[in-house]
């Protein structure tokens, strides 16, 4: 019998150990989620390019093929509108909220024309953009999103030294900002 409580006490201020170092480290947990990686590259409503950084502090690049961009966003003013030019081979967007779910996610071979023209919206900002449709976003692809803080990971495929530049350049050109509307 008394093997039995030792071993229940044993268990008890294992478990009450484990609980308080769990709770105890935690708020470093919350600090290293994407959403705050994202917001830490830079200004919001900018696509920021990643590097191959190996320090461990931001977000990495790991493919070397992929040349990789990434903006935060907030949509409690207006809409983004995230778009880029054509030239080259394959490009894919996919849009995260802060808990980092996907929320939407394109390719050249999906988008029209293979034209990134992507407005990311409310479900509230959405249905005004529609009712209001300007003829200049006719084409573009409106993305309803519940939560309005997020972020968006633009990749384009540079499977040779020689793509690098092209693939840097679109990225460069790419545009992630507020939209005006009303």
């Amino acid at each position: 019998m008394l093997k039995v409580l030792l071993a229940i006490l044993t268990g008890l201020i294992g478990a009450a150990l484990l609980h308080l170092i769990i709770i105890l480290a935690l708020p470093s947990f919350s600090e290293r989620d994407a959403y705050s990686k994202v917001l830490g590259e830079g200004q919001p409503f900018r696509f920021h390019a990643l590097g191959g950084r190996k320090d461990g502090i931001g977000l990495a690049k790991e493919d070397p093929f992929l040349e990789v961009a990434v903006c935060a966003f907030d949509l409690t003013e207006a809409p983004v509108r995230l778009s880029a030019g054509d030239g080259v081979p394959f490009w894919s967007l996919a849009t995260f909220d802060a808990a980092s779910n996907e929320t939407f996610s394109i390719n050249d071979r999906t988008s029209a024309g293979g034209m990134l023209d992507v407005i990311v919206a409310t479900p509230v900002q959405a249905t005004a953009l529609r009712k209001a449709m300007p003829a200049s976003l006719m084409q573009s692809i409106i993305v309803e999103t519940a939560e309005p803080q997020g972020y968006a990971v633009l990749r384009v495929l540079s499977p040779q030294r020689s793509f690098r530049p092209m693939a840097t350049q679109f990225l460069a050109g790419a545009d992630c900002g507020l939209m005006a509307w009303q």
